[in-house]
């Protein structure tokens, strides 16, 4: 793909990084999409945190959070409990299950991570890091 467009190349690198990435989950046992991944990575991070938490991070419709976080409670990737401050809540968090299959995501992740940026000297990473880094702050105050 030959194009000038910066945000079309960053497009492409996603596209095949993500169809790399989640390659390994649809063959497996737990097929799994780019936003079920991204629910998963959030309670990885904040475990016992709460959807309206989600909701918050995420900036998404609270029904497609609640339809999302169903689906990975029906296949026991996350596991709740009572919220002790507001009964009405749940606390979330990985189950056993769903901290295996993120851990899968995450390495399949690094290693493409590392396969992408081989044969760059450290300045160079540093370069597109600063690069791509100024590029989601431009992006953020145009907003």
């Amino acid at each position: 793909m030959k194009t000038d467009d910066p945000l079309e190349l960053i497009h492409a690198v996603m596209h095949l990084y993500r169809s790399r990435q989640y390659r390994e989950l649809r063959d497996g046992p737990h097929e799994l999409t780019h936003m079920e991944f991204k629910v998963l990575g959030f309670f990885a991070r904040h475990p016992g945190a709460t959807q309206r938490d989600l909701v918050q991070h995420s900036g998404r419709d609270k029904a497609q959070i609640a339809r999302l976080i169903q689906g990975l409670r029906q296949r026991e990737l996350l596991d709740a409990s009572a919220d002790e401050q507001d009964k009405r809540s749940l606390c979330l968090s990985l189950s056993e299950a769903g901290e295996t299959v993120y851990g899968v995501v995450a390495r399949q992740g690094r290693r493409l991570s590392e396969v992408a940026v081989q044969g760059f000297s450290a300045e160079e990473k540093q370069a597109l890091a600063a690069l791509l880094e100024r590029v989601r702050e431009n992006l953020e105050d145009e907003g």
